[in-house]
């Protein structure tokens, strides 16, 4: 067994029950575990096999990203004016020419934009897979590069021949589908504490899957401890479209309809939800991944945030793909979901006899630590995890550190916490995950950063070459 003990920590968040924040911080951590928390003068006199001096940083936990599409980094910044349809429409076609080692490439390249912005476990909602590509390329990826990995088996099953809106060559068979969901279940779902791999079964939106496959993946994903639910889920007015005039419901009513509600089911975006449907989310306990950056990237709405909170939904954030984003800086998604929720739609203004159509928002809407506690706890329970999310005895030892002397935080010394929202987007310094040092004075210790970008400038030639 060994031992870390950091030293001198200007600033140590821990985002644990109590919501500790303390000044000149230590940590202790025995191999991939948190041993002790405190001040310098609570862990005096403690030894350890390795002492990290982080004075003039900033600790806290790993942030929690619970919605990525990482192969889509090698169609970026493309389809920069259109609406979502056209989007999708668009890339559908390069996407067909992926093959595995595209997506073990791209992936890599993916966590390691994570890991550097602070994200220490991730999903991936892999959900196009042409040539015979499999989620185990990004497993081993995620293995390599040392993330906390949650692989979500995506699958679209509905093409356009049989009314839905991808290619009939983007989409499988279902029964191959949930043959191949059986096997990653058995080769690398650990539903342990403070494991590094999980499956998800994520069949891809109410447009692109039937009703079947949505209900036989509940009913497989439930008959294994662990293994949680994922798709997107009122993200578009396509879709609600959609859902009324195939299913005669709204995109809620379809999920509630095959089973897709419970607190082993999250989605992404939900943005266009009613306040009854909000509720009946809290009440299931049913998740959702915010994506602020890639819900204003293709003009689609701003998702109802801060009356979710309040009424006790799960929140997360999830930088979505690169394709939609375009980027997977986990700062930057914080920032973002803080910012945009002060400019949301104001529905007290617009209830007010006089009101001005419901827009102005409140400095209050959403604060930097609420930002950073769906960043962290949020992701972190939504995903089913109790060993990740904040700093305490007995949790995973996750954790960031940034240098507060540089440009961008200098002058934050009354609140560094809140710089890291307000102030950012920042890289690491440090990262730690499952005890291991990943990045070490802001590189990384066994990535060959400059060698992972001419591979995937390689796979990039050759995609679109086809």
């Amino acid at each position: 067994m060994s031992t870390l003990l950091v030293t001198n920590i200007a600033y140590l968040a821990t985002f644990d029950d109590d919501a500790r924040e303390i000044k000149d911080g230590a940590l202790l951590v025995r191999d991939n575990v948190i041993e002790a928390v405190g001040t310098m003068a609570e862990l005096e006199g403690v030894s350890a096999d390795r002492v990290l001096d982080l004075s003039g940083h900033i600790v806290m936990p790993g942030m929690v990203n619970i919605h990525h599409h990482m192969y889509q980094n090698l169609t970026r910044v493309m389809v920069q004016d259109d609406e979502l349809l056209v989007w999708l429409k668009t890339l559908y076609p390069i996407w067909s020419a992926l093959d595995d080692h595209a997506i073990g490439v791209s992936a890599r390249v993916a966590m390691a934009e994570l890991i550097a912005s602070g994200c220490t476990t991730s999903s991936d909602h892999l959900y196009i897979l042409p040539n015979n590509c499999t989620l185990d390329a990004t497993i081993d990826a995620a293995k390599d590069l040392g993330l906390r990995f949650h692989a979500a088996r995506g699958a679209m099953s509905r093409g356009q021949s049989q009314g839905g809106l991808p290619p009939d060559n983007c989409v499988e068979k279902e029964e191959d589908i949930l043959k191949d969901a059986e096997r990653l279940i058995h080769s690398y779902h650990d539903n342990t504490r403070h494991s590094m791999s999980r499956i998800i079964l994520a069949p891809c939106s109410p447009f692109s899957v039937t009703p079947g496959l949505m209900k036989d993946a509940a009913a497989l994903a439930r008959a294994h401890k662990g293994v949680h639910l994922h798709s997107h889920l009122a993200e578009d007015l396509f879709e609600e479209d959609y859902c009324h005039d195939v299913y005669g419901m709204r995109s809620v009513g379809f999920a509630e309809s095959v089973g897709w509600l419970g607190p082993d089911v999250w989605f992404a975006h939900s943005i266009f939800m009613t306040s009854d449907e909000i509720r009946l989310f809290a009440d299931t306990g049913t998740g959702v991944a915010h994506c602020p950056s890639a819900n204003m990237r293709c003009g689609q709405g701003i998702a109802k945030i801060r009356e979710m909170l309040d009424m006790g939904v799960n929140v997360g954030l999830g930088v979505d793909g690169s394709a939609s984003n375009d980027t997977s800086n986990m700062f930057m998604e914080a920032r973002l979901a803080m910012m945009l929720q002060r400019v949301a739609p104001n529905k007290y203004l617009s209830e007010t006899p006089g009101g001005r159509g419901g827009f102005g928002g409140t400095p209050k809407a959403l604060s930097a630590r609420e930002a950073l506690t769906m960043a962290t706890r949020g992701g972190a329970r939504i995903l089913g995890r109790d060993d990740i999310g904040y700093l305490a005895p007995g949790m995973s030892a996750d954790f960031i550190a940034v240098k507060l002397n540089q440009l961008g935080l200098s002058g934050t010394q009354r609140d560094p916490l809140a710089a890291l929202v307000m102030c950012g987007p920042f890289k690491v310094d440090y990262s730690f995950i499952n005890g291991r040092e990943i990045i070490a004075d802001g590189q990384f210790r066994h990535l060959d950063v400059d060698g992972l970008l001419a591979s995937h400038q390689t796979v990039m030639d050759r995609i679109y070459d086809q």
